[in-house]
This record gives structure tokens, C-alpha cells and sequence, in this order.
């Protein structure tokens, strides 16, 4: 059955304080400019939020300012976003360096749920390293699969994107979404990622522009050179199959069900998008019913033919 989400990506630089070391007004300053991005998207009603890395830290702020900006921030950025979110029915990923009930300090993902709770929190797991010996973050060790009520959703930040360890943690646990909060965009990378871990990807990058991807690497929306925001809806009742084998299978699929599926083919690639648009039928049932191999199953298959082949 159809499952929409209904995304917002900001993907906006930080702002430029006027008194960086009046740690009080450039809270304000701060608030009042990531409050311009939030405004602009809850007329599109969003399910989640998702904001670059460090989104709360001024881009003009002295290194030896930033603990000090800090500790005078405390949650309060942190608050208002948790007011957000209770007050118009949606999660935020909220990326931002904050220190841990342990006294440590780390570059973290914070989802933020319907009800103003914490759903998860990510810490990034490949810090560049001054990020560590100049500014005393701790690395993060683990790879969550945060639980939302529209689904599945993993995090990555910024440098993380350059490490195989982390994605392949995340091919292996299958999540539906993978947020990608960061100052650098990524590239190709950004791409890779959604096709390589079959999960819609969403990057909200300082660096534009900011992009929601399907798990086959198209490109769904964008931000541009003029807005750094962008909404758009997903369907996670999706799977991905190989055109091998598979034909014949796609059209008897579409010949009986018509509108209530789309399969997309990107092209090139050898795999298309299939989504249910059904209320009373999901994408599993689908492919139960037309016995369609899907695309992890057939690489295994080959694999494991080449393996008592040779």
C-alpha cells in the first residue's frame, strides 16, 4: 500500500552574526534565521524537516569563540526545533554539535519526533580529524536505524560520505531514508549512496545544491542557485528489480493494475523503480503475486552460480 512522506530539505549556508562574541545575541540571530528556512516550508505541511550539518553555528564565528557559543546555546536551539515539530506534526533532523549527558562533545544528528521527543541521535562516525585534535569532538561508533512513524531512517554527516564502512553497515540494515546533513555536497557520492543502500537520500547541504534522490539515483528535487529549500513527496512502498528475467513480468504487472503501480526506468542502469500506488495492495504482494526476482535476490543468485562454477 501506498506510503507517502512528504520531505523538506533546507539546505541553506549559515549565517553571518553581527557581534560573534556576544554569545546571547548571536543565539538570537541564529534562531531567527534558521526560523526564515522553517517558515518558508510548513505551508507544504512536511512530515520531516532536514537541515545541513552544523546548521546552528554562524559561519563568521572565531574558533575560539565556538565552545563559548556553545555553552551559551545549551538546547535552546535544540527547544525550538522541538517546538516545531509538537506544534506542526513532523519530524526535524537537526545536525549540530552538542555535548552528551557525559560531558562528551560530538557532531550528531538529532530526530526529532511529531511530539517534540528524541526518536534517535546519530554521531558521526569519520570526524575529520582537527574536528578531533583541534575542537575535541568525540568519533561516533555505531549506525542506527532510527524508527519513525513513516518509516525507517539512517544518518550520515558530511565526511562520513567518503567511507564504505558506514554505508555497508547500512546496505546490511536496509533503511528507507538516509539523511545526509553536511558543508561539502557530495557529488556523485550523494548518488551511489541511495542506489548502493536501495534508500531514498536526502541532502541538506550548506554547499547547493540540496537534493532528494529515489533509491536508483535519480535525482527527485532540488534546491537551486535562488532557493534553498524544497519539498517533495516519496513513496516508501517501493522495491528495485533487474530488467532480466523480468519483462514480461513488468508488463502483466501494469497491464492488470494500471495506475495503482509505476515502474520507472531510469535507464542505463538495467534496474527500474517499482512503486505501489494502491491503498489495498502493497509492493510485496505485487511481486509475490508476479513472482518478480528482485535486484539483491538476482545478484545473489549469479553469485552463487559463479561460485559452483568455478
Amino acid at each position: 500500500m501506498a506510503r507517502y512522506v512528504r520531505i523538506s530539505n533546507i539546505s541553506c549556508s549559515p549565517v553571518s552574526v553581527d557581534t560573534p562574541n556576544n554569545y546571547d545575541k548571536v543565539v538570537e540571530q541564529v534562531k531567527r534565521h534558521l526560523k526564515h528556512f522553517i517558515d518558508a516550508v510548513l505551508p507544504d505541511k512536511p512530515d520531516l524537516i532536514v537541515l545541513p550539518e552544523v546548521c546552528d553555528r554562524p559561519a563568521n564565528l572565531p574558533q575560539e569563540d565556538r565552545l563559548g557559543y556553545y555553552k551559551t546555546r545549551g538546547t535552546q536551539i535544540l527547544d525550538y526545533f522541538k517546538d516545531v515539530a509538537r506544534n506542526n506534526n513532523c519530524y526535524i533532523a537537526y545536525s549540530a554539535v552538542m555535548e552528551d549527558d557525559d560531558g562528551v562533545w560530538r557532531n550528531s544528528t538529532r530526530i526529532i519526533d511529531r511530539k517534540g521527543n528524541i526518536a534517535g541521535i546519530y554521531h558521526k562516525n569519520h570526524l575529520v580529524i582537527e574536528e578531533n585534535t583541534v575542537y575535541h569532538l568525540a568519533y561516533g561508533t555505531e549506525a542506527p536505524v532510527i524508527r519513525c512513524d513513516f518509516g525507517t531512517v539512517a544518518c550520515a554527516i558530511c565526511f562520513d560520505l567518503n567511507f564504505d564502512k558506514l554505508r555497508l553497515q547500512y546496505v546490511e540494515k536496509r533503511p528507507e531514508i538516509i539523511l545526509f546533513s553536511s558543508m561539502f555536497h557530495g557529488g556523485l557520492m550523494q548518488r551511489y549512496w541511495a542506489y548502493s543502500c536501495r534508500a531514498y537520500f536526502v541532502a541538506a547541504t550548506a554547499t547547493r545544491p540540496g537534493t532528494i534522490i529515489s533509491p536508483i539515483g535519480d535525482i527527485i528535487a532540488s534546491t537551486t542557485n535562488y532557493t534553498e529549500y524544497v519539498t517533495a513527496t516519496v513513496n516508501l512502498d517501493c522495491c528495485i528489480a533487474h530488467i532480466d528475467y523480468n519483462w514480461e513480468k513488468f508488463k502483466a504487472l501494469k497491464k492488470k493494475y494500471g495506475t495503482g503501480v509505476k515502474i520507472y526506468d531510469p535507464g542505463l542502469l538495467g534496474s527500474v523503480l517499482i512503486t505501489s500506488e494502491m491503498e489495498n495492495k502493497n509492493i510485496k504482494e505485487l511481486v509475490e503475486e508476479f513472482e518478480i526476482e528482485l535486484l539483491d535476490d538476482y545478484f545473489k543468485r549469479a553469485l552463487k552460480h559463479r561460485e559452483g562454477n568455478i
